[in-house]
């Protein structure tokens, strides 16, 4: 989920069942003529389908199945989260949705439609899962719009916290890195035999490397071998995993090979000196602050939208 504000808080509240002939998370079944809907939040409904199809959903994504009111609490929150944006006329676009959705499949290894697929044959519907991302993307809009000071943190605001907390020492600097990304092509759809035979190629590639000077022009030299042009990036543009192979990887060298969508990837570190700016440990100190006031800030509108709102079941 996007951003912190996938973190949604969970609040008691009981409804009682009617059926209706509106049905909101998916297309009803042939010859059903209503929907059970659950709760009303300001006027728009929730039903029974919608409660199920977030109990798979939570269970897919953590392995552990949320209780029926859990999941009824996380829906009457997102209600209220779409509504307060309509309220101010924020409207994320679908291609904003989709996006995002998309970025979800590639961290999987998946394109949009296997994800899709993978989701259908779980029994969860994909417009259940947008609709999620949506109130997820809208509130982050609305807390980071309506109270700005939850995104203020001064650098004595990071100082003040890391003496708190434990930073470690590698983290009390940062590198700029020069790197090439170094791609041996294995064709959309290919046997894992393939992947494991370029993987092998690759490796011999990497033993082989020495410096960029050298090894670069050499690698352009192979068989359906991309080189791609040199880019400039520092530790914070990276996660832990990826500073940790490039920190273990000397210059002129080669990190592990690694499987992608398009084949057996490596990457050459040319060069590495010190950055100058925020180390890693005041950048993570500085997220970490910002997201305790976010949430504290969220929880606390949230409440009050709740207290506002008239949640009742249907008549």
């Amino acid at each position: 989920m996007p951003d912190v504000s996938a973190s949604s808080h969970r609040l008691s509240r009981l409804a009682a069942i009617l059926v209706v002939g509106i049905g909101l998370a998916v297309t009803a079944p042939p010859g059903a003529f209503a929907q059970t809907v659950v709760v009303f939040v300001n006027g728009e409904p929730i039903t029974a389908l919608d409660v199920d199809q977030r109990i798979k959903l939570t269970e897919v994504s953590t392995h552990k199945a949320p209780s029926r009111q859990e999941a009824l609490d996380e829906l009457i929150d997102e209600k209220l989260k779409v509504q307060i944006g309509k309220r101010y006329g924020l409207d994320i676009p679908d291609k904003e949705i989709d996006g995002s959705f998309n970025t979800m499949a590639r961290r999987a290894h998946q394109t949009p439609k296997q994800f899709a697929e993978g989701l259908s044959k779980a029994g969860i519907n994909v417009a259940a899962l947008k609709r999620r991302i949506k109130a997820d993307m809208t509130w982050s809009s609305i807390i980071r719009g309506k109270f700005p000071s939850v995104n203020a943190v001064g650098e004595k605001d990071v100082l003040t916290a890391m003496e708190s907390r434990k930073v470690d020492e590698k983290d009390a600097v940062s590198f700029q890195y020069t790197l090439r990304e170094i791609l041996f092509i294995v064709p959309r759809g290919s046997p894992p035999a393939a992947f494991e035979a370029r993987r092998k190629q690759a490796d011999e590639l990497r033993h082989r490397f020495e410096s960029c000077e050298q090894g670069v022009p050499f690698a352009r030299a192979l068989t359906d071998v991309a080189v791609r042009e040199p880019a400039r990036r520092t530790s914070l543009d990276m996660g832990a995993p990826q500073r940790a192979a490039l920190d273990a990887t000397p210059i002129g060298h080669l990190t592990p090979p690694e499987q992608t969508q398009q084949g057996i990837e490596m990457i050459a570190v040319c060069a590495k000196e010190k950055a100058t700016g925020d180390t890693i440990g005041m950048a993570q100190t500085r997220e970490a602050v910002v997201s305790e006031r976010y949430n504290a800030q969220a929880k606390r509108y949230l409440e009050q939208l709740r207290r506002e709102a008239i949640i009742e079941p249907p008549r």
